[in-house]
């Protein structure tokens, strides 16, 4: 099959592009000395994170439980979940996969601690719990190091729990004040008596520049396997680099200078990047997808000097990729123009 054989819209991932960054990442850490945790939300299938861990990745990383469940159940069998897990619901299945699998989590806060601590309680195996550091980026996370150790006693204090560590999100390109506040934390957690096994950190746009985060023992990008316009706008390498496309037709020529797509915000997604637009057209480089509705991707051609006709197709490199396999069924792996094989997104909604 080609992709000419394929109905639009249709998700088309390049393997050898996916090779090349999966090796270029691996490359970097094992040459700094870091160890790689990938983020599986970008690509949601359990054949590309057994590729990475082939590679030398030391384990996966999850956001959520539904993505840790579909992976362990693909035998994958160390997992870190980065994402406060609260309620009796969410407590049980992360106590059914502790049975299963190596799984570790992380914690803000006291609340978070104590369901921890109340779930488990056999200190022959104890579930290992990091400290997330709000390093800059505003979301969550202890707010100072002081905090850091604080809560690190809270989890080493629990019989069924074990401090693992400290994990931040940093915000993008501030990777120095992201080390100076690790390292203020590793320094007060060594004088309590904690030293951290783990300090993970992680983020896409910084990860060629991991190693300026010199506490950081682990890193785990996620959006580098596929990339998109997103990253590509924020630095990490270019356009020839993006391993997903949409394929899509132009299914409408309303004006001299405006074609419709039928690929809208349920395939592309509505994201917006630091550029101009809702996705790139690789075809027509100079053309701006200016808007979205559910099913219609309206294009603006006024830069072009050749423009499509009604039935062309083109490819779509989306603005951010992760939610775009999400919203996708299946996607089309190929080598070239050949489809290889069309394959289920194991994760897709996994979002509990």
């Amino acid at each position: 099959m080609r992709t000419a054989d394929l109905d639009t819209p249709a998700v088309l991932v390049d393997l050898d592009r996916v090779e090349r960054n999966l090796r270029r990442a691996q490359d970097y850490a094992d040459r700094h000395g870091i160890r790689l945790r990938p983020h599986i939300k970008t690509h949601k299938l359990v054949r590309f994170a057994r590729r990475q861990l082939r590679l030398g990745a030391v384990g996966i990383t999850c956001q959520k439980l539904g993505e840790a469940e579909c992976m362990a159940g693909g035998g994958i069998d160390d997992i870190l979940v980065t994402y406060d897990l609260v309620g009796p619901i969410k407590l049980r299945r992360l106590a059914a996969l502790h049975e299963r699998v190596r799984i570790a989590v992380v914690a803000d806060g006291e609340a978070v601690v104590e369901g921890y601590a109340t779930t488990f309680r056999d200190p022959g195996r104890p579930l290992e719990v990091l400290v997330e550091c709000d390093t800059g980026a505003g979301r969550c996370g202890v707010q100072t190091p002081a905090e850091a150790v604080a809560l690190a006693r809270r989890i080493a204090a629990a019989p069924g729990l074990r401090f693992g560590g400290l994990m931040t999100f940093q915000p993008r390109a501030r990777r120095r004040e992201t080390d100076a506040w690790l390292a203020e934390a590793r320094e007060r957690l060594e004088a309590a008596g904690l030293p951290p096994a783990t300090v993970s950190a992680g983020g896409t746009p910084d990860l060629l520049r991991a190693a300026e985060i010199t506490t950081a023992t682990e890193y785990r990008p996620g959006t580098y396997i596929y990339s998109d316009r997103m990253q590509v706008a924020w630095g990490h390498g270019s356009l020839e680099d993006c391993a997903l496309t949409v394929l899509a037709t132009v299914v409408s020529r309303p004006t001299a200078t405006r074609a419709v797509l039928d690929a809208g915000s349920k395939v592309l997604a509505a994201d917006t990047a630091p550029v101009p637009g809702h996705g790139h057209v690789l075809e027509y480089p100079e053309a701006v997808i200016t808007a979205l509705s559910e099913e219609h991707a309206v294009v603006d051609l006024a830069a072009c000097e050749r423009r499509p006709a009604v039935g062309d197709r083109v490819r779509v490199i989306p603005n951010h990729v992760c939610v775009v396999v999400n919203l996708a069924d299946r996607v089309h792996l190929l080598r070239g123009d050949r489809v290889e094989e069309t394959v289920p997104v194991d994760a897709r909604g996994r979002v509990t």
